[in-house]
């Protein structure tokens, strides 16, 4: 039986992203960054994101409908982010989608963007259920045990910002560009991550959880005492801060791993596997160390190509053929939702408001 011609639509940050997938066959896939549109802001400006996916949105659909060398009408259903996410880029999406479902007369689905995330190893490398899951990005970072397209056990994650946030934040507080990520990670390469000694926040206490808000504000005051010393930073300084920085970002990462991993084992899965995904996934020195520490404890490690690592429409189309096998569609009461923990039951990281747990 030929699979279903999915179209994904993901607008929940700053990437306008459109995709065609049969099965795991990735037709096509268009990601309209916004980089520029930001860039005098030191981060995203909401308003400005989701205006800019009003403007996209359409044309990203078009030219990754022609590149798939399918047409509109031949699409069996449109998969669709409906959080959780910046919830003007995200209520862009969710109405462009109700929109192309009611005009052709098919099926849509509401996805998780972190559920696009977390079941992105099964597109790429076709793992199977239960695999243990690093989703570290820009505004997210959990340890999931996946066990189905909607079954997920957090076992901890960010109890403040995200590792992405923390890139973010460090590459502002350095005067280096944005995105932060690729701009520490290629500093840290030309530094000495032994001159600075960071923190390692939570090390010290049991589980997975973690923090970085406060490895932020260290970085922050050892500029400060460079400056009142010299005068200003050198590029070597920065370099040598981005490769502290770094270097204690991958330390308590690897060792909260290593936790997560005797967690998930004690499930006795028959092909043990961690995959790890999402924008910061991108980083080498992350991963090498997270390659490292599943080659002591024996289990696979699978990180995505780059292109999937980072926000796109592809996950969130493969997310939602899982969904449509499980005959799990949406209807025209479709929400976006700024808020949308994968592990229902688990408590919140960050808090809870009206509008429901952050994460």
């Amino acid at each position: 039986m030929t699979p279903p011609l999915i179209l994904g639509l993901e607008s929940s940050c700053d990437d306008t992203a459109a995709a065609v997938l049969r099965g795991r066959d990735v037709l096509s896939s268009v990601v309209l960054g916004q980089t520029q549109l930001h860039a005098d802001f030191g981060g995203v400006v909401p308003e400005i994101a989701a205006r800019a996916h009003a403007e996209r949105l359409d044309g990203a659909i078009v030219q990754a409908v022609k590149e798939s060398g399918t047409s509109l009408q031949e699409i069996d259903a449109i998969a669709v982010t409906a959080g959780p996410g910046l919830i003007g880029g995200v209520l862009s999406g969710v109405m462009m989608a109700k929109g192309l479902a009611a005009g052709l007369n098919k099926p849509m689905i509401g996805v998780n963007h972190l559920a696009g995330h977390a079941l992105t190893p099964r597109l790429t490398d076709g793992l199977a259920y239960p695999y243990l899951m690093l989703l570290v990005s820009g505004g997210h970072c959990q340890f999931l045990i996946v066990r189905g397209v909607d079954d997920f056990t957090r076992l901890g994650g960010t109890i403040d910002d995200a590792p992405g946030e923390a890139f973010d934040k460090t590459a502002r507080l350095l005067g280096l560009p944005q995105p932060g990520g690729p701009s520490v990670e290629a500093a840290a390469k030309k530094g000495d991550e032994k001159r600075f000694r960071f923190p390692r926040p939570l090390l010290d206490r049991p589980g997975c959880d973690l923090s970085f808000s406060g490895l932020k504000t260290a970085l922050l005051r050892q500029r400060d005492q460079i400056i009142a010393d010299q005068g200003g930073l050198t590029e070597q300084d920065r370099n040598d801060l981005c490769a502290g920085f770094q270097a204690a970002v991958r330390d308590v990462l690897v060792e909260k791993t290593r936790r997560a991993i005797t967690a998930y084992l004690d499930e006795h899965p028959s092909d043990p596997a961690l995959a790890v995904a999402g924008g910061v996934a991108a980083n080498m020195a992350l991963r090498a160390g997270l390659e490292t520490v599943c080659a002591t404890s024996n289990i696979r490690f699978t990180a995505p190509p780059l292109a999937l690592c980072t926000d796109n429409a592809a996950m969130i189309a493969y997310a939602g053929s899982e969904l449509l096998a499980l005959g799990k569609t949406s209807d025209m009461t479709l929400s976006a939702r700024p808020r949308w923990p994968l592990d229902q039951n688990a408590k919140p990281l960050i808090g809870s408001g009206k509008k429901g747990a952050k994460a």
